[in-house]
């Protein structure tokens, strides 16, 4: 538990929210209700071992961040998470309630450790240790099926070493999502693409699948086999350009498939977010004037994806 002023309000609330979960309790010295909700907090911080962190701020001294979250009664305890407030609550609740609270927003233990397994994943992965990195990523999807993020750069992974069944037994999960995450499905068409390159229909060169187009420019099995080809050896612009050519024909080809393709492929080369940063720009809710703005320029990949969308958009148009 930390007492927060304004002066160290940025750091140990909106820094370290960034990270953990930060739990801000609002009280006063006179407030009876404050008291008797104040152990709980205390013992629950201790009892969930770094998995949240518990502030205090004293409602009559800090009346200006009192004021900015709009505090009008306490006891008031305000959750931040990625340095904005995400839940809160009013009066003394016992403690059994201030659990179900904390339990709707705070990680598990599995879900901490199949996050630091797919960020140790990531490390022995940049260190040229793929072997390690699939067995960190397995172990960590283990501890926690849920992790999507996890599951991902599994899958990802698997498919970018040619372990194509396990790579579809991993995704299955994914696959059987209501709804689907898009992200899911550009993975289940690459490694498609990637199985069907190495299947008999597979083995066509991209000059051979051209002598099919050009003796009928609607041959759009040809030219969605290339495409496949093109986009299995990780030439993606040019697999999107034949898709657009049977998109502009014909939209709804084959249920769509053309269009499918593309967007997946665009998900494919589109950049990951980056992680949220303390050091970026914005103010809270409450207004309060929080870090500098940070310019972002357009990366080239993102400025391609973007012309590609404009070009998926004028097809369908």
């Amino acid at each position: 538990m930390i007492d927060v002023t304004v002066a160290n309000f940025e750091a140990e609330v909106i820094a370290a929210s960034m990270t953990t979960p930060v739990l801000v309790d609002f009280w006063a010295p006179w407030c009876g209700p404050c008291k008797s909700l104040g152990p709980i907090l205390e013992k629950l911080e201790a009892e969930y071992a770094g998995r949240f962190k518990l502030v205090k701020i004293n409602s009559d001294d800090e009346q200006q961040l009192a004021a900015a979250f709009g505090i009008r009664s306490i006891p008031t305890c305000i959750l931040l998470s990625g340095g904005q407030p995400v839940d809160g609550f009013m009066g003394a609740l016992p403690e059994g309630q201030v659990r179900q609270f904390l339990d709707k927003h705070v990680p598990s233990e599995g879900e901490l450790q199949a996050e630091a397994g797919g960020e140790e994943a990531e490390a022995l992965l940049e260190s040229g240790d793929t072997g390690a990195a699939l067995a960190k990523l397995q172990e960590a999807l283990a501890v926690n099926p849920a992790n999507d993020d996890v599951r991902f750069d599994y899958v990802k992974l698997l498919i970018a070493t040619g372990q194509f069944e396990e790579a579809d037994t991993a995704l299955a999960p994914a696959m059987a999502q209501i709804p689907r995450q898009l992200r899911f499905d550009a993975l289940a068409e690459w490694l498609a693409a990637l199985v069907f390159a190495d299947s008999d229909a597979g083995q066509f060169t991209p000059a051979q699948f051209d002598e099919k187009i050009a003796a009928n420019k609607r041959d759009f099995d040809a030219r969605y086999g290339k495409s496949r080809v093109l986009l299995a050896a990780g030439e993606f612009t040019a697999a999107m350009d034949e898709l657009l050519e049977i998109i502009m024909r014909d939209k709804a080809w084959n249920d769509g498939a053309a269009r499918k393709t593309y967007v997946a492929i665009l998900e494919l080369l589109t950049p990951p977010r980056p992680k949220a940063d303390p050091a970026a720009a914005g103010k809270s809710a409450g207004g309060i004037e929080l870090m500098g703005k940070a310019a972002t320029a357009e990366d080239p990949q993102a400025a391609l994806v973007s012309a590609y969308r404009r070009k998926l958009s004028m097809a369908l148009n």
